[in-house]
């Protein structure tokens, strides 16, 4: 596996895995929720030249699922959120690197069912909603 493939396994699958794997100990002690960030191009789309960010993520969206399975009956509930394309930090880093920010931006506009770029705000209120009782 590339270096770069590994940094991608780790930052979408590894860290959700582990953090997953600690979070039903703390939550037996009342109940709680899990939030776990996927993605779009995953299980539910298929993103063109991004076959193994896509599987990284469906693993995500697999194993938050599962949990969900687990621990329902402990009050434990598992959600994984799966936005499109967010206007970001990591993604303006991103189109930079590229060097061609505005070409880079119009070419993720087609592809997003809302005709623009979600905002973290907008997931960030997704994540509260699913954490509140």
């Amino acid at each position: 596996m590339t270096p770069g493939r590994r940094d991608v396994l780790d930052k979408d699958a590894i860290r959700d895995f582990a953090e997953t794997n600690a979070a039903p100990d703390i939550l037996f002690k009342g109940g709680g929720s899990i939030v776990n960030m996927a993605s779009a191009a995953s299980s539910m789309i298929a993103a063109p030249n991004r076959s193994f960010y896509g599987a990284t993520e469906a693993a995500v969206i697999g194993m938050t699922k599962s949990v969900a399975a687990d621990f329902v009956a402990s009050d434990i509930h598992a959600n994984a959120i799966c936005p499109g394309t967010v206007d970001s930090p990591s993604l303006q880093d991103g189109m930079r690197a590229l060097g061609a920010c505005e070409a880079a931006r119009a070419n993720f506009l087609p592809r997003q069912p809302t005709g623009r770029l979600g905002t973290p705000e907008e997931v960030a209120n997704r994540v509260v909603f699913l954490a509140t009782d």
